[in-house]
This record gives structure tokens, C-alpha cells and sequence, in this order.
């Protein structure tokens, strides 16, 4: 043979088995599971294209499968759970991408059909067997947009008179204040703490004292600041779900006793002209790895996750911070709000031009033991709690110690969160921020726009002291970071805690943080306990109604080269228990808003991190 037939043998072979390694699945919601999953015979459920796909990975026939969605909406009532890839011998492949000007919908909702017209004129119906499950109906969504629960007020807040004599489980009330519900337990208490809030059913109202009671403590048990007094001078709350709320179009009720779902619409608008859905699953993507088999190399591209419910404990969510509340009635530490998007024990997982929205709970979790994951060029908007999760807390026992003491090579390792866009995070839980980073090493969050959040927008950090983790070089990086704080107070639009040597934050733009009402200030950064060995480089930080960066408890750490625009009364840097020496600061450029040169510097400054404007 010579030379020339002897290497087009060669790529022969080597086209020949580059095909047999890979493998196409079509799925459609017109589909059927009984189908060949080919392009004109495609599979139904995401459910058995991934069986599918594992099946031909067991048997060595391919391992490398890409499953193609079409356009259309795929409903699930329980998540889609990936587990390790057992008896697969080598590297594989499994992607789940949208077709070609697809848009494929994951959806955990469910719409509901078959309204009437009451006595007062609003729209009601009983809820469908399929969501009997459900035990009490906390969202609606019309026409995709998150319809509110009747409340009170309808803007703003009321405040409390004075606390009970517990300072915790009661209130005194102004006498008018609010209309006083004909059922008083299917109300929901509202109330704000400085950085977190409790959402807590009403056990009764005594009208003739002007007292309220909830069905228990009103504020996380554990720590014992949270008095109902410790906070504002008279905190902000507001009622939600009684029928004497629903005074404006496009709120609801809902009465748990008989399963009975009331809206208001306009005049003109009939339900059965819109689609309304009630979230049903309890999560749509779980990725189940083990530390010794981790579930590899899956990705998911251009697909939107739509709709997941999440029902609050029995006794009340009663926050602690970043979406970590009391589980109540058990006592065993604190709990966090689940995301829609799960996993553990994952590495190489990829989400890209995803989008995340109408959740229940939080949106994505990268979890324990996950590894060299990202989420790049994606969008999560109107959240209920955290829009990002990555790592964890310090609470998980492992053996006979917490994880980061017994085993820290379990920390949440090099994962990426870039080119995205976070916003209306927090929309039931307000103490929820855009992106937040536990116990976390290696961590990049670069290029992204954070906005329009009630608290803080990026947290990283988990531990209320200086003491040693495996959290450690952390980036911050080029993110947009505006309009955050608009509710909680005592936060940032970056806040870091614990301590995290060689971390850095680096050339982010940050502004619009506005006053709030809580006792402690919100700033353009905050750092918290343990700060140490931080760079904090080159960014822009304006329009801070208090001090642009505030340390706390922090030891040594660099500022340098950054713009901070402040107002006349508030320093550029305020030290909370830090010593000021202990800042290295290096060629700053600090502007007070009275100077002649502030607004001219502003402007300069805007257009360097923003050439578009």
C-alpha cells in the first residue's frame, strides 16, 4: 500500500469511529417515549432521552450523546434527576441543547383552566386534582409575569407600634392601621429586619387591644438579637392574602380550607384570555453525583427553566441571612431555601444561554463537592429567593466535625459565573441576594449585570471570624452592579465575610445604593469579619447614599487605584471596628460630592467603565 492509500485508510477509520462515538436524540413535545427519538421520530420527555442516552453509554456504542430540543414547552411535576454514569468505561459527553431557533421551555407549572365569576365580581376556581399536592398556593403567574398576593398596603409598609411583652411572638397596632381579616390564619406577616425578613402566619388578632399574634416567633430563634425591637425604631411590615386586601387589579387569594383561588381582573378581561399557572414541581434539574463518582461533563445550552414551587415550613420563614432561615418546628441549624437547578458532586457541569425565572425557591445551586462548573451568558429574573448558589455554609457534619475542619477537599472548587444577567431576585424573600458564594475557593464571578435586587448583590464568604477554610481565592471581576438595596439594609453591592486570602475584587462599577431604613448603613462594598489579605482594585463605586466601602472587624488588606464618589457627611472608607492603619490604601481618587470637580470627574469615570453611555 502506498503512502497516499495508506493515510485516507487511516481517516477513513478514524471518520468511522469519530461517528460511532457520538450520538443525536430529538425530543418534542409533540414527540412520543415509544418513538426512535430521530429527528422525524423524536422522544417526548427529557426523562427517557437521558435513559436513552445512559443505555448506549453502558454498552460502549457511543460516548458522546447530544439531545436536541424542540421548540415547546416540557412540563415535569417532579425534577429531572441526573445521577453518575455507572458502567460507562472512559470520558463521556451528555448535552442538552436547543435546536436551531428553538426555544425550548422546562416547566414546572401547571395552567389552570375553568374559571367563574363570584358574587363580587372577581374570578375563582377550585384547584385541580394535579395540584392537590399542594398545600398552600403562595404564587401566580399571568401571562408570565408574577401576579401579586392581595396585600396591605399596597405600596409600602405599616410599622409597629410597639412589641409584645416576649418581643417576639406579638405586636401592638394603630388603631385603623388596616382592615382586620374576617380569618385571620390565612394571613401572612410580612415583617423586615435590617437584612432579612420573616414571612410568618398570624395565630390571631385581638382588634379591640390593636395586638397582632403570629403562630410563632416572629425572627430567627438562634441568634438572639432578633427581638421584634432590635431593629428600625418601628419596624416595616405589611398582611398578605385576605379577601379584605384584594382591592386592585391583577391581585389574588388564596383559601387553603377549600382549596379556593380568587383573582381580580379588569372589567374587560376574562382568565380564559390569559395563561395562568400555578408552579407545581418542587425543583426541575437535580444532578446527583457521589464523591467517589461524580456525574461528569453534562452541559445544557439555550434552554429556559420556567416555574418551580417551594412551600415555607410549618411554623414560618423566619430568615437568618442570604436565604438561610429556621426550618421550624425541627431545631436542627439553619436551613436554605432550594433552587429550582441542583447539583452536587458535580464537575464540568455547564449551563449557557439558559434563562431561569418564575421560581418558588432560589434559582441555580452548585453544591457540595462540585467542581469547574460555570454559567455563562444566561439570565435569571423574578426569583423568590438567591438568584446564584455556590458551595455552602459551614453547618454539614462530616464524621465527627464540620466538613471544612474534617475534609475541606469537599469545597465547592474553580467554578465560573460569567456574561450573565441577575435581577428581581428576592421577589418573596428580600434578605435573598443576586449571587451568593458560601465556603467557596477559586470561585470566578466576572462580567455580569446585577440589578434591581432588595439586597445585597454578590456575597462571598461564609464565616463569622477569622478562623482558616478552604475559602480562598475568590475573583470578583468586571461585574455591573446597580440599583441593589432597594428594601434590607446593612449590605452591599459586593459583601464579603470570613476570612479568604488572596481573593480579589477588581474593576467592578457599582452604584445606585439607595438609603433604606434599617439601623446599620448599606454601602457600594462591604467586608465583613475576617477580611484579610484582599485587594480591592480599580473599581467604581457612586451614587452610595452612605460611605462606598465600609470594612468590619477586617485586619490587612490593599485599596488601590479605585474612584469613590461620596457625599460631604460620609467618609469615602468607614472602619467598623478596623483599624484604619491596617488599610493599605494606594493611589485612590476620592471625590466629595460638593467639590466643583465631582460631577465632571463622574462623568469621566461613568464613561471609562461604560463607553456605550
Amino acid at each position: 500500500m502506498n503512502q497516499k492509500k495508506w493515510i485516507s485508510g487511516l481517516l477513513l477509520i478514524i471518520f468511522v469511529v469519530s461517528i460511532s462515538s457520538a450520538k443525536e436524540i430529538f425530543v418534542s413535545p409533540s414527540g412520543n417515549d415509544n418513538n426512535p427519538g430521530t429527528k422525524k421520530q423524536p422522544f417526548k420527555t427529557l426523562f427517557h432521552a437521558e435513559k436513552t442516552a445512559r443505555q448506549l453509554m453502558i454498552q460502549g456504542k457511543v460516548n458522546d450523546v447530544t439531545v436536541w430540543l424542540a421548540d415547546g414547552i416540557y412540563g415535569i411535576d417532579k425534577p429531572f434527576i441526573i445521577k453518575p454514569f455507572r458502567g460507562v468505561s472512559g470520558e463521556y459527553k451528555l448535552q442538552f441543547k436547543a435546536e436551531k431557533n428553538a426555544k425550548p421551555v422546562v416547566s414546572g407549572g401547571v395552567q389552570i383552566s375553568g374559571w367563574s365569576k363570584n358574587k363580587e365580581g372577581n374570578w375563582e376556581i377550585r384547584l385541580p386534582e394535579n395540584l392537590s399536592k399542594i398545600s398552600e398556593c403562595r404564587e401566580l403567574f399571568i401571562d408570565g409575569k408574577r401576579a401579586t398576593r392581595a396585600r396591605f398596603p399596597n405600596i409600602g409598609y405599616l410599622k409597629v407600634k410597639k412589641a409584645g411583652a416576649d418581643r417576639r411572638t406579638n405586636f401592638f397596632f394603630e388603631k385603623g392601621d388596616f382592615p382586620i381579616p374576617a380569618n385571620a390564619k390565612n394571613t401572612e406577616l410580612i415583617l423586615l429586619h435590617d437584612w432579612s425578613i420573616s414571612r410568618i402566619a398570624l395565630k390571631e388578632i385581638k382588634a379591640n387591644e390593636n395586638q397582632l399574634f403570629a403562630v410563632d416567633s416572629i425572627g430567627a430563634k438562634g441568634p438572639a438579637f432578633f427581638n421584634i425591637d432590635n431593629w428600625e425604631p418601628n419596624p416595616r411590615y405589611f398582611l398578605e392574602n385576605a379577601p379584605e386586601f384584594l382591592d386592585e387589579n391583577y391581585e389574588w387569594v388564596y383559601q387553603p380550607e377549600e382549596k379556593l383561588l380568587v383573582v381580580k381582573l379588569p372589567d374587560e378581561v376574562n382568565p380564559a384570555q390569559l395563561q395562568v399557572v400555578v408552579p407545581l414541581a418542587e425543583g426541575l434539574i437535580s444532578i446527583v453525583g457521589e464523591e467517589n463518582q461524580p456525574v461528569k461533563n453534562v452541559s445544557f445550552d439555550g434552554i429556559t427553566f420556567q416555574y418551580c414551587n417551594w412551600q415555607i415550613p410549618e411554623k414560618g420563614y423566619c430568615g437568618v441571612q442570604a436565604c438561610h432561615f429556621d426550618p421550624r418546628p425541627t431545631d436542627n441549624g439553619w436551613a436554605v431555601v432550594p433552587a429550582a437547578v441542583h447539583a452536587v458532586w458535580a464537575e464540568n457541569v455547564n449551563f449557557e444561554n439558559c434563562t431561569f425565572k418564575n421560581f418558588g425557591g432560589s434559582g441555580l445551586w452548585f453544591y457540595t463537592g462540585c467542581k469547574n462548573c460555570s454559567i455563562e451568558n444566561s439570565v435569571f429574573s423574578d426569583i423568590s429567593g438567591n438568584g446564584i448558589m455556590l458551595g455552602e455554609g459551614h453547618d454539614r457534619e462530616v464524621k465527627d466535625g464540620k466538613w471544612w475542619k474534617v475534609a475541606p477537599e469537599q469545597v465547592a472548587l474553580a467554578n465560573k459565573i460569567e456574561n450573565c444577567t441577575v435581577t428581581e431576585c428576592g421577589a418573596q424573600f428580600y434578605g435573598a441576594v443576586g449571587i451568593w458564594c458560601g465556603l467557596t475557593a477559586e470561585t470566578v464571578i466576572r462580567n455580569n449585570e446585577i440589578f434591581n435586587l432588595p439586597y445585597s448583590g454578590v456575597s462571598v464568604g461564609w464565616m463569622w471570624s477569622p478562623e482558616p477554610t478552604p475559602c480562598r481565592k475568590n475573583t470578583i471581576e468586571g461585574n455591573h452592579i446597580h440599583h441593589i438595596m432597594n428594601i434590607l439594609s446593612d449590605g452591599g453591592g459586593i459583601y464579603m465575610l470570613g476570612l479568604q486570602p488572596g481573593s480579589v475584587i477588581h474593576n467592578n462599577p457599582i452604584h445606585n445604593v439607595e438609603i433604606n431604613a434599617g439601623r446599620a448603613e448599606s454601602n457600594g462594598m462591604f467586608l465583613d469579619e475576617g477580611i484579610t489579605d484582599v485587594i480591592v482594585e480599580n473599581n467604581l463605586i457612586y451614587d452610595i447614599a452612605k460611605s462606598p466601602l465600609r470594612f468590619h472587624k477586617a485586619t490587612k488588606n490593599l485599596v488601590k487605584g479605585n474612584y469613590l464618589f461620596c457625599t460631604g457627611e460620609n467618609p469615602p472608607i468607614r472602619y467598623n471596628s478596623t483599624k484604619e492603619d491596617d488599610i493599605r490604601k494606594e493611589d485612590n481618587n476620592i471625590f466629595v460630592e460638593d467639590d466643583s470637580a465631582y460631577r465632571t470627574e463622574l462623568k469621566k469615570a461613568i464613561k471609562r467603565w461604560h463607553p456605550e453611555k
